[in-house]
């Protein structure tokens, strides 16, 4: 006759695996506001000069991959708390910041370029038209990211227009401004970073920008 060997039930201390601790969670899961206040605060640092633009490209590839809270404070945690509303990169006179919220954005006609533009855009669409934009900077950094929207930049011919190497997922940033470029000419340094949106940049026709393809800014 065959016997059956003898288990006793487990008792409290000697429980199973909770599934939670075995699965290797950390603690509460963030939301797509806190992925996008983490991120604001990542392109103010760099705006002030505290990362450099291939540090924030990283974090922000880090930061809209975050799952919990924890995953995010890290990528923050050397930095200064936020500042008091009011008090933030948009209100510098050197800083651009355009964000879609209700409706599209076009930023053309004759305005003055400053050092350095944000451009984000969730869904929607932002246009940004240099061509009678007075300009007094040798380069301007423009900062382009977009969920499912799309951010559209013409420049004038003569400008000289460069992909920073912090840029990711390229294949969905398309460059047809290729006329040559004016060494005198002012250069827009593009990091961008669209999602399932896309980044186009062109010039306008010719005739168009003939009488206005001088740079503007001071020698």
């Amino acid at each position: 006759m065959r016997t059956c060997g003898y288990s006793p039930p487990m008792t409290d201390g000697e429980q199973g695996p909770d599934p939670a601790t075995a699965q290797g969670a950390v603690g509460p899961r963030a939301g797509d506001a806190d992925r996008e206040s983490v991120a604001e605060r990542l392109r103010v640092a760099a705006g002030e000069g505290r990362i450099d633009l291939t540090e924030l490209a990283e974090r922000l590839d880090r930061t809209y991959g975050a799952k919990t809270y924890a995953e995010l404070d890290v990528l923050v945690a050397d930095l200064p708390q936020e500042r008091p509303s009011g008090s933030s990169a948009g209100t510098d006179p050197e800083t651009l910041v355009l964000k879609t919220r209700l409706g599209n954005i076009k930023q053309g006609g004759r305005w003055t370029v400053p050092r350095r533009i944000i451009a984000e855009c969730k869904m929607l669409s932002i246009v940004i038209d240099f061509t009678e934009a007075a300009c007094a900077h040798r380069e301007v950094i423009l900062e382009a990211s977009c969920g499912t929207g799309g951010i559209q930049l013409i420049v004038p011919q003569g400008w000289a227009l460069r992909i920073d190497a912090a840029s990711t997922n390229t294949a969905h940033i398309s460059n047809k401004a290729t006329a040559p470029a004016d060494p005198t000419a002012p250069t827009l340094t593009v990091v961008g970073h669209p999602r399932a949106g896309y980044i186009k940049i062109k010039q306008p026709r010719r005739s168009r920008s003939a009488a206005l393809a001088r740079p503007r800014f001071d020698r």
